[in-house]
């Protein structure tokens, strides 16, 4: 495999993975198809925009017509499929948009790389569609599937339609689970970074409920790197699940950020909880790690305290995140191209 179709590549894990591809693989092309939703920014991919082995196309996974020139034009070997509406509470408030992007749009990249023939397909999908867990457990790979929310149950949905593409079509198909991800380029809506970016502005820090939900956090290019074995070295039709075994309280996060920046702990509020918040989630990595050799490189004190810094040293990234002028950099540096 050298040309590979990557889908939501100006996302947060998505742009991540493409830099970490092109430095790992020099020999290796990528296309990067990408709506450019509110949560696509094509800044995240400003030092590798004009290597002569990276193409950007804006347009929709739900194109059939155009995922289908891509793949013939771009003699395309793989498809990894970050592309997808992610958040929790925007899917409460609208839950259309995510069945049309993540289980459709799934559905059409799938119809579209069978028809090609493509070598393989990799569904980067979340420890969500597990549902939530008690004191106890981790998720494994044969963990029942079982969303809260309309977001998990989209990816849940679409983690089924690529399965059956394997066992009807002996399509060869991959499917990657992780943890809650951090690290550079996250949109400030998330967890880490709307919180280094209030508290630094010394604003209020929004805690749901009592703070005490629990996730498995993990740097993003530990998932990258995990993502890179599995589409290299993963058996076909196998699931991954891809873990820091990182587990944290929210608001222990939270004080933690509050430590680091020296800002005080009246900073955080806590607000009404959200329907359906999962309690736990936590990945057993073992298949991964025992299979293909994976074990994660940061330490989360350490990868904390490194993406504190990118962010601080970040400012106009972030500000043009909150103005919304990243929205602009398409236009600025593609159009008319």
């Amino acid at each position: 495999m050298k040309n590979l179709l990557i889908t939501g590549g100006a996302g947060f894990i998505g742009s991540n993975y493409i830099i970490d591809m092109l430095k790992k693989h020099t020999n290796y092309s990528i296309v990067n198809l990408d709506i450019l939703t509110y949560a696509g920014n094509l800044s995240n991919l400003s030092e590798i925009e004009k290597d002569s082995r990276y193409t950007f196309i804006k347009g929709s996974i739900n194109n059939l017509e155009l995922v289908s020139y891509i793949l013939h034009d771009y003699k395309i070997d793989a498809i990894v499929n970050f592309a997808a509406e992610s958040h929790v509470d925007r899917s409460i408030l609208g839950p259309d948009i995510f069945v049309e992007t993540n289980v459709k749009g799934t559905s059409t990249l799938l119809e579209a790389a069978r028809e090609y023939g493509i070598e393989k397909f990799l569904q980067v999908s979340t420890d969500e569609v597990y549902g939530s867990l008690g004191d106890d457990g981790k998720f494994t790979e044969n963990t029942h599937i079982s969303p809260n929310s309309p977001y998990s149950a989209s990816k849940a949905g679409a983690d089924m339609l690529v399965r059956s593409y394997y066992k009807t079509f002996k399509f060869p198909a991959l499917i990657t689970r992780c943890s809650n991800n951090y690290g550079p380029y996250q949109f400030p809506e998330k967890l880490i970074p709307l919180m280094i970016k209030n508290a630094r502005e010394d604003k209020p820090l929004p805690v749901y409920g009592t703070g005490k939900n629990i996730r498995d956090w993990i740097h993003v290019l530990d998932h990258c790197t995990a993502i890179d074995l599995v589409l290299h070295n993963g058996e076909i039709g196998g699931i991954y699940n891809i873990g820091g075994e990182n587990e944290w309280r929210n608001i222990d996060i939270v004080k933690e950020i509050l430590k680091l920046l020296d800002k005080p702990e009246s900073l955080i509020k806590f607000v009404t909880d959200r329907p359906g918040h999962d309690f736990r989630y936590a990945i057993d990595p073992s298949k991964i790690k025992k299979e293909l050799g994976w074990k994660p490189k940061y330490n989360f004190s350490d990868g904390l305290k490194e993406t504190i810094k990118w962010y601080k040293a970040s400012q106009k990234w972030v500000g043009d995140c909150t103005s919304g002028a990243y929205k602009n950099y398409y236009d600025k540096m593609y159009h008319g191209r």
